[in-house]
């Protein structure tokens, strides 16, 4: 049932007129940020078609085709023969096409269009998913297209996608796209605290995080964010006072190039730009519940005592030009500590 899933609830309706009018077109293309539950719709429209007890349009989501549905077993990263075909969940007509590393194999696309051309073993279609659909080459795209242009009216083929603008147009062209918006931090706030049982303050952390992506949410570990965070309101707190420690902005720039986090180092710049918001939100007097880091919310406003307009603004140009550098291969440590020093003289 489209119910159990979180946010998009405008999607859920049209999803379920186009199954109650037998119109859902045999090729779609979800389309929408990382995490926030496409491939959890595209599953809910394949159960709608193999459930044994179906609500009206709707999936049960209790019957054992329902169950079989969705369950996967997927190949071990490092064999490649295993992503050469379309994965099968338990149910014989539900397959899903994954990537092998950064890209989806031609073979997987051929092996779901042979497959596309068999009538459904027990349901009343075929569904076939293609998770992340733009890591797609140009010779997978160009044999899905075949299948595109002369689709099996039992086989339903939905391609899932964040960057839409990767695929051909021709294949665009061919799909009726379905657009996701992000979830609302209320709801992935309730959905935490309810169905994963998170402690208040941090599922209310954890939803502003998300950025409507209820994936990010639950993807973050919150001590170590906790603990990053701790070094750069550290840094922000140095560079608000008068008596600025120079030495204490390097040796924070040192602990966030430790080998250690060698992998967090945009997440620790993206963390700096949320504080810096977070100031600049509470010294424009913006309400405080507009603030991502609530729990932090005393002191930040103590900071925001000491802030000014000019110069947040100017941090956070400084931040986002090092970021766009990221691309070229730079010394991190060096541009850390140019960042820290050019924050201080602003």
């Amino acid at each position: 049932m489209f119910d159990r899933l979180i946010g998009n609830n405008h999607i859920k309706e049209v999803l379920r007129r186009l199954l109650a009018t037998k119109r859902l077109p045999n090729s779609l293309l979800l389309v929408g940020e990382e995490g926030i539950g496409k491939k959890l719709f595209a599953l809910e429209l394949a159960k709608a078609f193999v459930c044994q007890n179906p609500l009206g349009s709707e999936a049960c989501d209790v019957c054992g085709a329902c169950k079989r549905a969705e369950k996967f077993d997927f190949p071990k990263a490092d064999d490649r023969d295993g992503f050469k075909k379309v994965i099968f969940s338990e149910h014989p007509d539900v397959g899903l096409v994954i990537s092998y590393n950064r890209n989806i194999l031609v073979h997987a696309i051929r092996a779901l269009e042979s497959e596309s051309n068999f009538r459904p073993y027990e349901a009343k279609a075929r569904i076939f998913i293609i998770d992340n659909a733009d890591k797609m080459n140009e010779e997978s795209s160009n044999a899905l297209l075949k299948t595109l242009e002369e689709p099996s009216s039992t086989s339903f083929i939905f391609l899932i996608t964040s960057r839409p603008v990767a695929l051909l147009p021709t294949i665009r062209s061919r799909c009726q796209t379905v657009r996701f918006a992000p979830v609302e931090t209320k709801q992935i706030e309730g959905y935490l605290e309810g169905a994963k049982q998170f402690a208040t303050l941090d599922a209310e952390l954890l939803s502003k995080l998300s950025r409507g992506s209820i994936g990010r949410a639950l993807s973050i570990d919150l001590e170590k964010f906790r603990e990053r965070r701790e070094t750069l309101f550290k840094v922000l707190e140095n560079l608000l006072t008068q008596n600025q420690n120079r030495a204490t902005l390097l040796r924070a720039a040192e602990e966030i190039n430790e080998a250690k986090n060698k992998d967090a180092y945009e997440n620790y710049l993206e963390i700096l730009q949320t504080l810096i918001h977070d100031v600049w939100t509470l010294w424009l007097g913006e309400t405080e519940e507009t603030i991502v880091n609530a729990d932090l919310k005393d002191n930040l406003k103590r900071l925001a005592e000491n802030a000014n307009s000019k110069r947040l603004a100017a941090w956070l140009t400084e931040i986002e030009t090092l970021r766009e550098n990221l691309v070229v291969n730079l010394n991190r440590k060096i541009a850390t500590d140019a960042l820290f020093m050019q924050m201080a003289n602003a």
